[in-house]
C-alpha cells in the first residue's frame, strides 16, 4: 500500500471516529447566535421572505417568523453590513443609496429591523416546505407549529386546492419535492387540518398540516391508479351522491409535462384507503386551470361553480357527464368554437349577447383573444374585462379564486396577471361586472401564481380574508431562486377596510315599475328586487361608505320622468335622502403636471403678518405662467416669469413698485419656500406655504376618470346619463354643464349572474 492510499485510510477512519463530535460543534447553540428579527413598521409582527446579505454576498432569509438565527464563524464580535431586500417591502436608504445597516453581532444578542410594507396585503408565514421555522428553533425559541422544520418530508409543493369536509380541512397540493432525490411525487399529495375554533390554529398563526404518508414517511401519492404521466388536480369539492351521503370530488387532469391534458377524470375520495379513485375518465384536452369551486344556489337549485363562467349541479350524477356543464357564452348555436367559422348571438342592436348553454366551450381569456384575434368579437364584448384602478390600463386576468364576502356584500376576486402579482377585484354577482382591479402584492422579478382565498379563513366578518399562492422561480425572470421558499405556498392576509381597495362599482339604470327611469347601485337593486329591469351600467362610481375625504355625494332626486342625479337633495328630501354615490366633482380639473392647477396660498411676512390669497399656475416645459386671485389683495401683483424644474420651483413677482424672488420645493398637493424682496436697500423676507386646490391627483387622474354628460328626453322628459359627450340621438338633449367626473364602463355588453345567491359551505 501507498503513502497516498494509507493517507486516504487515515483520514476517513479520522471522519469515522471524530464526525459526531465535528457535527455538534457545527450546530450552534442558541445562545451562541446573533438573533435577527424583521418586522413590519405598521402591524409589528415578523415578515418571513426578507434577504439580509454581507458585503461579501453571503445570504441569509428570515423564517416565518421574521427571524434569522445568524451565527458565522469569523464575525461574531465585528460589526457587520447587511443589505435589506424583501419582496413588497422596503428598508431606508442610507446616504449612500443603500438599503440596509451595519450590526454589532455577537453571541446571544438581538437586533430588529423594521419595514415599511409596500404590498396592501400583509405576508404572514410559509405553509410548506422544509425550515419553515428553522432560525426560530436555532434561537431557541418556541415555533407556533408542531412540524417547524420538516412535515411529510416535503420539500416544495406546487399549487394549493382546499375545502372543508367533515369537520376538517382537506388540503391538496400538485407535484411535490422529497429531499432523498430530485424526483418527488407528482400523483398529487394531500393533508388535513383542523378547522379553526376546533382544535387548529387561527389563520393568523399558521396552518398544522398532517400530512397523508406513505411507509417511507414521504406525502404518499392520493391519485395512484390514474395513468401514467402528471396527475394535476382541481376542484375540489363536497356533494351528495345518490344516498345522500356526503363526499369529496375533484377534476383531475393527466399530463404529460405542461402540455395539454390527455384525459381528465371525476374523482372520488375513498375514505377509509384515504386516496382519490376516478370515477369517470374524460378523454377532452383542456388544459388544467386551477378550478376553486363556489357553490350559489339558483331558484332553489345548488350549483357549482368550477369557474366563472362554467357551473353545474352540485350533485356526483350531474358531475359526471360533460354535458351537464353549463358555460357563459355569446357562442351562437350549441356553443361550440369552430375557429374562424365560429359564429356570435347578437341581439337587434348588434351587441353580442350572452347566456347560460349546456355543453358549451368555457370562454377563457385565451378564447377570448382568439375570437378578437379573428374578428369575431371586439374587446369590449368580452364578458370579463379587469383594468388597472391606478392606471387604467387593461390586463389578463390570470388564475384565481372568487368567493362571496359578508363585510362588502359582494363577491369578491384574487387573481393573478403578470408574473409575481396578486389583483383584488369585486363585482355585484359572480359574473361581475368585473372592471377595476387594485393590485395587492408584487414580486420583484419572481413568480406567484395559481393563488386562491381560503373562504373558511375569514375573520371579522369578512373582514380580514386570507389567501395563499404558489413562490417559485419558474416562469420569471429571477436570478436565483430563494432557499426553502422556492416552489412553496406562502399565505397573506387582506384587510378589505383599506381604503386603498375602495374601488368603483356600476351605476345601474333601471326600469322602474311604474315605467320612470331610476339610478340604483346594488345595494338599491336588490331592496328593490329590480334586477330583470336593468337596461344598463352606463358608469362606475363610488359606493357610500367607501369614499375618500375629495369626493362629493350625488343623489338620485325624484324628477318628471325619473331620477335626475344631483350634487345636493332638494330642500324638501335634505335628511330624508342619503347619496347614491360618490364622484369627484366636475369642476375638479385633471392636471398635466404637478405644478398645474389653483394653490391656496400663506404668506408669512415680517412681524408674523399672514397674508392668504390664491395662485393659478401653469407650466410648458420649464416655463411657468400664471395669475393671482383677482379678488384678492395681491390682485395687482404680476407673475413676471418663472421656472419648474420638478421638484424646484422659482418665481419673479412685481407688485409695480417692488420685485420679489420666491424659491419652493413642490411636493405632492403642496409647495413650501421663502421670499425675498430684490434691489431694494433692505430687502424683506418671508416663507410661503401652498395647497393645491380643485385638482384631481395625478395618482388619481387615469383614462378611465371622465366627464358625465346629462341629457333629457324631448318625448318623456327622462334623464339619462353617460360618459359619451356627444349621444348621436336626437331625441335627446343635453344639459350645459357635466354633472361630475365617473369611472368609464369599458364594456359594451351586460354580464350579470343576478339569480346566483351565495350557499354557505
Amino acid at each position: 500500500m501507498g503513502t497516498l492510499g494509507a493517507s486516504v485510510i487515515l483520514a476517513v477512519l479520522a471522519v469515522l471516529v471524530c464526525g459526531v463530535s465535528v457535527t455538534k460543534a457545527a450546530v450552534p447553540n442558541a445562545s451562541d447566535c446573533f438573533v435577527i428579527r424583521v418586522v413590519d413598521s405598521t402591524t409589528g409582527r415578523g415578515v418571513p421572505l426578507v434577504e439580509l446579505s454581507t458585503v461579501n454576498k453571503v445570504s441569509y432569509w428570515t423564517d416565518s417568523g421574521g427571524l434569522i438565527a445568524f451565527h458565522e464563524p469569523g464575525l461574531m464580535g465585528q460589526k457587520v453590513f447587511f443589505h435589506v431586500r424583501s419582496h413588497g417591502y422596503e428598508f431606508p436608504k442610507d446616504g449612500f443609496g443603500n438599503r440596509g445597516t451595519s450590526l454589532l453581532v455577537t453571541p446571544g444578542g438581538t437586533a430588529e429591523l423594521q419595514l415599511k410594507r409596500l404590498n396592501i396585503a400583509e405576508r404572514l408565514y410559509r405553509v410548506t416546505g422544509q425550515g419553515i421555522y428553522r432560525d426560530t428553533v436555532l434561537a431557541g425559541r418556541k415555533p407556533p407549529i408542531k412540524e417547524p422544520l420538516l412535515n411529510g418530508q416535503v420539500f416544495g409543493q406546487d399549487t394549493v386546492i382546499a375545502t372543508p369536509y367533515r369537520g376538517k380541512i382537506y388540503w391538496f397540493w400538485g407535484d411535490t419535492d422529497r429531499p432523498s432525490y430530485p424526483l418527488g411525487n407528482f400523483a398529487v399529495s394531500g393533508a388535513t387540518s383542523e378547522m379553526p375554533g376546533s382544535g387548529g390554529l387561527d389563520p393568523s398563526v399558521g396552518v398544522e398540516l398532517k400530512y397523508f404518508v406513505g411507509a417511507d414517511g414521504f406525502a404518499k401519492a392520493m391519485c395512484p391508479d390514474f395513468g401514467p404521466g402528471l396527475q394535476w388536480i382541481e376542484g375540489v369539492m363536497t356533494v351528495r351522491d345518490a344516498q345522500g351521503k356526503q363526499r369529496l370530488v375533484a377534476r383531475v387532469s393527466s399530463q404529460k409535462g405542461l402540455m395539454p391534458a390527455y384525459a381528465w377524470h371525476l374523482a372520488l375520495f375513498n375514505d377509509e384507503k384515504e386516496i382519490f379513485e376516478s370515477k369517470v375518465k374524460w378523454d377532452f384536452t383542456e388544459g388544467h386551470d386551477s378550478a376553486h369551486p363556489f357553490r350559489a344556489e339558483i331558484d332553489g337549485v345548488e350549483y357549482l361553480y368550477l369557474y366563472l363562467n362554467l357551473r353545474v349541479k352540485a350533485d356526483v350524477e350531474s358531475l359526471s357527464d360533460l354535458k351537464n356543464y353549463e358555460a357563459f357564452t355569446c357562442v351562437a348555436g350549441d356553443g361550440k368554437l369552430r375557429g374562424r367559422d365560429t359564429a356570435i348571438e347578437r341581439d337587434a342592436s348588434g351587441r353580442a349577447r350572452y347566456s347560460w348553454k349546456a355543453g358549451a366551450d368555457r370562454l377563457y381569456p385565451g378564447r377570448l383573444r382568439e375570437l378578437s384575434a379573428h374578428g369575431k368579437l371586439k374587446p369590449d364584448e368580452a364578458w370579463i374585462q379587469l383594468h388597472d384602478f391606478e392606471t387604467g390600463q387593461p390586463f389578463e386576468a390570470g388564475r384565481g379564486s372568487v368567493y362571496w364576502n359578508e363585510f362588502r356584500r359582494r363577491w369578491v376576486m384574487t387573481t393573478s396577471a403578470r408574473a409575481g402579482e396578486i389583483w383584488f377585484a369585486e363585482g355585484d354577482t359572480p359574473l361581475g361586472p368585473w372592471v377595476d382591479a387594485r393590485r395587492v402584492v408584487s414580486h420583484d422579478r419572481y413568480n406567484f401564481y395559481n393563488p386562491t382565498q381560503h373562504p373558511f379563513f375569514d375573520r371579522e366578518g369578512g373582514q380580514l380574508i386570507y389567501f395563499e399562492g404558489t413562490y417559485t422561480a419558474v416562469f420569471s425572470a429571477a436570478p436565483a431562486p430563494t432557499p426553502r421558499y422556492d416552489y412553496n405556498q406562502i399565505m397573506y392576509r387582506l384587510d378589505l377596510a383599506d381604503p386603498r381597495l375602495a374601488l368603483p362599482a356600476p351605476v345601474y339604470r333601471v326600469k322602474g315599475k311604474d315605467g320612470a327611469t331610476r339610478y340604483l347601485m346594488r345595494e338599491g337593486i336588490e331592496a328593490a328586487e329590480a334586477w330583470e329591469r336593468v337596461e344598463e351600467a352606463p358608469f362606475f362610481a363610488i359606493p357610500p361608505g367607501r369614499q375618500w375625504p375629495e369626493l362629493a355625494g350625488y343623489y338620485a332626486v325624484p324628477d318628471i320622468g325619473g331620477d335626475a342625479l344631483r350634487r345636493y337633495p332638494t330642500p324638501e328630501l335634505y335628511g330624508k335622502i342619503k347619496p347614491l354615490f360618490y364622484a369627484w366633482p366636475a369642476e375638479f380639473v385633471i392636471p398635466t403636471n404637478r405644478l398645474e392647477g389653483t394653490w391656496d396660498c400663506r404668506g408669512v411676512r415680517p412681524g408674523n403678518v399672514a397674508v392668504t390669497f390664491n395662485l393659478d399656475l401653469r407650466a410648458v416645459g420649464e416655463v411657468v405662467t400664471g395669475q393671482f386671485d383677482q379678488n384678492s389683495v395681491l390682485r395687482h401683483v404680476e407673475l413676471r416669469k418663472g421656472r419648474f424644474t420638478d421638484p424646484k420651483l422659482e418665481l419673479e413677482v412685481s407688485d409695480g413698485v417692488n420685485r420679489y424672488l420666491v424659491h419652493a420645493t413642490v411636493g405632492d398637493g403642496k409647495f413650501s419656500g421663502s421670499y425675498e424682496q430684490i434691489g431694494a436697500e433692505e430687502n424683506e423676507t418671508g416663507t410661503l406655504d401652498a395647497t393645491r386646490t380643485n385638482i384631481v391627483p395625478l395618482d388619481a387622474a387615469t383614462p378611465a376618470l371622465v366627464l358625465l354628460y346629462e341629457y333629457r328626453s324631448k318625448t318623456d322628459s327622462t334623464w339619462l346619463y353617460s360618459t359619451n359627450a356627444a349621444l348621436a340621438n336626437p331625441s335627446l338633449e343635453s344639459t350645459p354643464e357635466p354633472v361630475c367626473r365617473v369611472w368609464r364602463n369599458p364594456m359594451s355588453v351586460l354580464a350579470l349572474d343576478w339569480q346566483a345567491r351565495p350557499v354557505k359551505e
